[in-house]
C-alpha cells in the first residue's frame, strides 16, 4: 500500500488536495506534510551539494492559493528546524524561484515554489530547484524517501529566516532584457510608450508584469484585468489552454483597443497572447510566432514541440523558415529534456515549447518561463514597429491552419490502464498500417500518428490518467466524420472503452 507522501508524486513534483470545500476531494496536503518535505530536501540538498546543512540558502516563494501562506509557513519551519537558512520570497512565480539559484548576488543553493499551476483552488504543491533547473521524478522520489525513513527529521536545529522581495529583482532582469533587446534610439528607458499592452493575470500572480515592467517600460496598460493576487480565482481559470480566460482577455483587448493582450497562467510559468486584430495567438500560433523569431536569431536551429503540434506548424518551419521541426512527446518537462539531449549530442537547439504554453529557452537556461517568453515577444514588437512599421501578426501571416481542429478523451474503464492502453495502440498500428490511404508517421515518439491524405490524427495514451486523447485535424467537417467513423469501427471491440464521445460525433 503507498505511503500518503508517495500519493502525492506527481512526476517531478508535489501535488495535492489542500483545503476542504470541493465534494469527494478530501485533504491529503497537509502542512505537517509539508513540513517534514521542507525537511527532506534540506538533507537531499546537503548530501548533493556536500555542503553542511547550517550553510544551505533556500528560497521559499508561493503563488496566490489560499492555503499558500499557512504551507509556505510550515515547509519555512521544516527547513530552519533542520537547520538551514531560508529567504521568503513571499508572493513570486515559479520561474523567479529558479532564477534565485543562478541570479548573481543571490544563487541560493536550492529553491521551493508552492504552487499547484492551473489547477482548482483546493489543490496545492510544491515545485522544487536547484541551479541544474527543476529536479527529475527521481530526485523527488528520493526526497519522499527520506520524509518517509526519518522521523527525527525536524529537529530544532534553527537556521536563521529572511525575507525579501526577489520578484522585484527578477522584474529588473526582464525589464532591462527588453531594453537591451529593443535598444531604441528614441527612448532607451521606456522602449514599450507607444504601445497600449493589457495583462489578465486571472488573480494569479502574473500582475507583477504590469507595475514592475510594462510600466518601467513605458507601455499603457490601462484595461490589464483580474491582476490583484485572488487565491479563490473568481473571474477565471488562470490558464492560457482556457476558453473562457482566452475569451475574457481577446473581449479586454478589443474593448481597450490595445496593440496587445497578454494572459498568464496561475503561476507564471505558461503565457499566451491576442493581438491587436482580436486573434488568440497561443497554442500552434504561439509556437509559430516564437519560432519565427528564433529562427530570425539562429537559422536552422531545431525546434522542439510536443507530439500534438499540426503539420501547417511543421511546414512553417521547415519550409518557409528553415528551421528543423522535432516533434516529441507530451509533457513541459519531456520537451525540454530533450532539447538539452539534442545540444549534448551536437544538434544545436534554441527552444523547447509544448502547446500548452511551456515555452523553455536556451538562452535563458531551459526555463519554461512565460514572462520571459512575452518579453522575447515583447522586443520583437517594439523593433517592427520602429523598423517597420508593421506588427506581430505579420511573423505568422503564413502558418497554414486546418479547418477542423478537435480533441477527444476516450476514458479506459479498467484498473491496469497503461498495458490495456499499450495493446490498443499496439493494434491501431497494425490496422492503419493495412488501411489504403493512412500512412503512419515517423519519425514519432508518443503513441501513433497518422495521415490521412490532407488530415492527421493522433493517439496516445495519456501520462497520468486512465485516458486515451484522440487529437484530429481536417480540412473539412466531412474528412473529419469520416476519420471518426473509422476509428469507431475499429475502437468499438474494445470493451474497456468508453467510446460514447466518438459515437456522438461520428
Amino acid at each position: 500500500m503507498l505511503n500518503p507522501l508517495d500519493k502525492l508524486i506527481n512526476e517531478n513534483d508535489i501535488r495535492g488536495v489542500a483545503l476542504e470545500g470541493v465534494e469527494g476531494e478530501s485533504v491529503n496536503l497537509t502542512e505537517d506534510m509539508v513540513k517534514v518535505l521542507g525537511a527532506a530536501f534540506v538533507k537531499w540538498l546537503s548530501n548533493k551539494k556536500q555542503i553542511d546543512k547550517r550553510d544551505l540558502k533556500i528560497s521559499v516563494g508561493r503563488d496566490s492559493r489560499l492555503s499558500g501562506e499557512k504551507l509556505k509557513d510550515a515547509i519555512i519551519d521544516g527547513i530552519t528546524n533542520n537547520g538551514a537558512n531560508v529567504y521568503d520570497c513571499g508572493l513570486a512565480s515559479t520561474p523567479a524561484m529558479f532564477m534565485s539559484t543562478v541570479l548573481e548576488g543571490y544563487e541560493y543553493d536550492g529553491a521551493i515554489m508552492i504552487t499547484a499551476s492551473h489547477l482548482p483552488f483546493n489543490r496545492n504543491g510544491l515545485k522544487l530547484f536547484t541551479k541544474e533547473g527543476a529536479i527529475e521524478k527521481s530526485d523527488l522520489k528520493q526526497i519522499v524517501d527520506i520524509a518517509k525513513s526519518e522521523a527525527d527529521l525536524v529537529n530544532k536545529q534553527c537556521g536563521s529566516a529572511n525575507t525579501i522581495d526577489f520578484i522585484s529583482i527578477y522584474a529588473k532582469v526582464l525589464v532591462e532584457k527588453i531594453r537591451e533587446g529593443v535598444n531604441s534610439k528614441v527612448d532607451k528607458l521606456q522602449p514599450l510608450k507607444d504601445f497600449k499592452i493589457i495583462v489578465d493575470a486571472g488573480n494569479g500572480c502574473g500582475g507583477f508584469y504590469v507595475n514592475k515592467v510594462l510600466k518601467e517600460l513605458g507601455a499603457n496598460t490601462f484595461g490589464s484585468q483580474f491582476i490583484e493576487p485572488d487565491g479563490r480565482f473568481p473571474n477565471h481559470i488562470p490558464n492560457p489552454e482556457d476558453e473562457e480566460a482566452m475569451h475574457s482577455i481577446k473581449e479586454a483587448v478589443i474593448k481597450n483597443k490595445a496593440d496587445l493582450g497578454i494572459i498568464f497562467d496561475t503561476d507564471v510559468d505558461r503565457a499566451a497572447i491576442v493581438d491587436s486584430y482580436g486573434n488568440e495567438i497561443n497554442r500552434n500560433r504561439l509556437i509559430a510566432l516564437i519560432s519565427a523569431i528564433i529562427l530570425e536569431e539562429h537559422p536552422k536551429t531545431t525546434i522542439v514541440t510536443d507530439s500534438v503540434t499540426s503539420v501547417g506548424l511543421k511546414q512553417f518551419i521547415e519550409d518557409i523558415h528553415g528551421g528543423k521541426h522535432h516533434r516529441f512527446k507530451r509533457g513541459y518537462k519531456n520537451v525540454i529534456n530533450e532539447a538539452i539531449r539534442l545540444n549534448k549530442s551536437g544538434a544545436e537547439c534554441h527552444i523547447a515549447i509544448e502547446t500548452s504554453g511551456h515555452a523553455a529557452l536556451k538562452e535563458n537556461y531551459f526555463l519554461d518561463d512565460g514572462a520571459y517568453l512575452i518579453s522575447k515577444i515583447l522586443v520583437k514588437m517594439a523593433k517592427l514597429k520602429h523598423e517597420k512599421n508593421e506588427n506581430l501578426h505579420e511573423l505568422i501571416k503564413d502558418l497554414k491552419e486546418a479547418n477542423v481542429s478537435v480533441e477527444y478523451r476516450i476514458k479506459i474503464k479498467c484498473e491496469n490502464f497503461k498495458d490495456y492502453g499499450t495493446k490498443i495502440l499496439n493494434d491501431l498500428e497494425e490496422y492503419c498500417t493495412n488501411k489504403e490511404g493512412w500512412k503512419i508517421e515517423v519519425p514519432n515518439y508518443e503513441g501513433v500518428r497518422v495521415k490521412c491524405g490532407d488530415a492527421w490524427f493522433l493517439m496516445r495514451l495519456s501520462l497520468h490518467d486512465p485516458v486515451m486523447p484522440i487529437n484530429l485535424e481536417t480540412n473539412s467537417q466531412k474528412e473529419k466524420q469520416d476519420i471518426l467513423k473509422c476509428l469507431l469501427d475499429f475502437l468499438s471491440k474494445y470493451q474497456d472503452l468508453d467510446i460514447s464521445v466518438l459515437k456522438k460525433n461520428a
